[in-house]
């Protein structure tokens, strides 16, 4: 029996930005001295002004638009920028293996189209600036109300269960306990037979992500440390962008993954590797 349709709402609050629409100050956060000290040494306990901007990154992840930038890290203060990186997202979560191996730190290796991570949270430092546009960003909530506008049946279909590799199911869209998720992995659903409408409906989805004014090209210098909340927020980073370091988080809170999600993505007790 196919199942009924879901029931279509527009999504409301900061989460749902377009990129032409914000300037620096609506989504950069940045540091000082004393922050920037605390954030190069990974073995002291966050306190006072950093502990502090860890609330406000928790805040904006949450309940905002969905991603930070942390600017002013010095990085020339960082003996070790990995191990600084993970000791800053044990202060917001658990960190998450992204290979077999299990490396917690790792180079991202650059995707053309835009991808939720399988995380609660991830985490992006910048040793070298890059070109503008080498990482962008567009928000789920404003996508998913541009194609409610555009093509009501198209957005149905994403509410519905998409084929993943090894048997796998996710919908691009959802809700749990009241909270708006999203999730868009193509790379993971390549040969995993799509039928004609999901294949239109996430090619109408594309096409809309990457039409000009809706996702926000960022210019990363060296010691920018990006944040973003996988559910809200997805990311593109242009294919051979180097000096990148990412970290995935699991972490509590209202837009976490459900335990479908987790285990369909392999970020359980027992990962199975993804992502790239």
């Amino acid at each position: 029996m196919i199942p009924s349709p879901p029931r279509l709402v527009p999504q409301a609050g900061p989460a749902a930005w377009a990129g032409s629409a914000l300037s620096p100050a609506d989504w950069m956060l940045p540091v000082g001295a004393d922050v920037a000290a605390g954030l190069a040494e990974p073995d002291t306990p966050p306190a006072g002004p950093l502990a502090a901007l860890l609330r406000q990154v928790a805040e904006r992840l949450d309940e905002g638009r969905g991603f930070c930038l942390i600017r002013g890290l010095n990085l020339d203060r960082v003996a070790e920028p990995d191990a600084a990186l993970l000791a800053l997202g044990r202060q917001l979560g658990r960190p998450l293996p992204q290979d077999a191996a299990g490396a917690l730190v790792a180079g991202p290796a650059g995707n053309r189209g835009f991808r939720a991570d399988p995380a609660d949270a991830a985490a992006l430092l910048c040793l070298g600036t890059l070109p503008e546009g080498a990482v962008a960003l567009v928000s789920a909530p404003a996508l998913h109300n541009t194609l409610l506008k555009a093509d009501r049946a198209a957005l149905a279909v994403l509410y519905r269960d998409l084929p993943y590799g090894e048997g796998a199911a996710l919908p691009v869209f959802t809700t749990a306990d009241g909270a708006f998720l999203g999730h868009l992995d193509r790379a993971a659903m390549a040969g995993a037979g799509l039928d004609a409408g999901q294949a239109a409906a996430l090619a109408g989805l594309e096409a809309m992500a990457e039409a000009p004014g809706q996702a926000l090209a960022l210019p990363l210098h060296a010691g920018d440390l990006l944040l973003t909340n996988p559910r809200l927020v997805w990311t593109r980073i242009a294919p051979g962008s180097p000096g990148l370091r990412r970290l995935w988080l699991e972490r509590p809170g209202p837009r976490s993954l459900p335990e479908a999600f987790r285990r369909a993505l392999g970020t359980g007790p027992a990962p199975q590797m993804v992502g790239g």
